[in-house]
């Protein structure tokens, strides 16, 4: 379907060029001293010499792509080509100089001669620099799509990177917490475990996918939020509210986890007064705010956990990651995209 809509807009253009330079000949026809009254039939006959000349530029695009294609030598391809197509057009300029022979008056003006070949040289220089054209703007296509590729895997690299450097540092914050409990409370400590488990089956069995349902993701952030719960108390109060049909939009796993991370790490927990976290659902947005009690020293931080999630997000939606912060309050603000698997 593309390359018949493609053909008929290359025989359109032809159509059109004809008809142009056919009423450009008529209406200068006595001006160039021609003999004769205008011949009709020229139209047709400029008609067919564009649509064999147009083939001729195709047909060889194609074949120089097989025999010397661009990447094999880019000066070389070019200057070839345009010798090609130069020989091509004045062999055919003669030819038509024989056929109109009996309308020219005379032999011709050395300038008038000069005059034609050049313009039938500059017309297969034109001709040629369509295709040229069109190569070049598909490779700065390619150049833009592998950059971006490039750039996704690089950011995705980052990500992952980022996912691994937590786990470490909240596994031993989870066995620390889990070694108190132990001998204290063993029940606790049993359900403690199960919810570990959960938190790092959800990490491995998502870890190659782009997005997951808000559902899922919410199921999973409620197994962490356990964790937090039993290792500060009553130091961390998390509050959800997100609609049902916002549920069924997708995220990127772990999301949550590495933004509730990033409130404990920059926030001094304290039980008498609690860092207060609120998920909340805002159209085809979730919003994640923290109430501040800012450490004075952050440790373990790279700085880079908001930039990789920013970045990773610019690939999957229109919609920016929103960083808002004032004296009382830090929040950040994810798109909520569809569902990819």
């Amino acid at each position: 379907m593309k390359i018949r809509k493609s053909l008929w807009m290359e025989y359109a253009i032809l159509v059109l060029v004809t008809l142009v330079s056919g009423g450009a000949r008529y209406l200068l026809w006595d001006d160039l001293g021609l003999k004769g009254e205008f011949p009709p039939e020229t139209i047709g006959f400029s008609f067919i010499f564009l649509v064999l000349s147009w083939e001729f530029f195709k047909g060889m695009e194609r074949y120089m792509n097989r025999i010397l294609p661009y990447s094999k030598g880019l000066a070389l391809r070019i200057s070839v080509q345009l010798v090609i197509g130069a020989v091509y057009m004045l062999m055919v300029n003669r030819l038509l100089f024989m056929v109109a022979g009996k309308y020219l008056e005379g032999s011709l003006s050395v300038m008038f001669s000069m005059t034609t070949y050049a313009t039938f040289a500059t017309l297969s220089f034109l001709i040629n620099s369509i295709f040229f054209g069109k190569y070049f703007f598909q490779e700065w296509k390619k150049s833009l799509l592998r950059a971006e590729r490039l750039e996704r895997e690089k950011t995705q690299v980052q990500f992952d990177n980022l996912k691994n450097q937590l786990n470490p540092h909240f596994l031993f914050n989870s066995l620390s917490s889990l070694h108190s409990l132990i001998m204290d409370r063993p029940a606790l400590a049993s359900e403690y475990v199960t919810n570990l488990s959960k938190v790092y089956r959800y990490v491995l069995v998502h870890e190659t996918k782009v997005t997951v349902p808000l559902r899922e993701e919410l199921e999973f952030i409620g197994h962490f939020i356990f964790l937090l719960e039993t290792r500060f108390g009553k130091g961390v109060d998390v509050k959800i509210d997100v609609s049902e049909e916002s549920k069924s939009l997708g995220i990127v796993p772990v999301s949550l986890q590495i933004l509730l991370e990033n409130c404990i790490k920059h926030n001094a927990i304290d039980p008498d007064a609690p860092l207060r976290i609120n998920v909340t659902a805002e159209g085809n947005s979730l919003r994640v705010s923290n109430s501040l009690h800012p450490k004075i020293q952050v440790m373990e931080s790279n700085g880079r956990g908001l930039e990789d999630l920013k970045k990773l997000y610019s690939f999957l939606s229109n919609e920016p990651v929103q960083v808002i912060s004032s004296e009382s309050e830090f929040s950040v603000i994810i798109p909520l995209i569809p569902h990819l698997s």
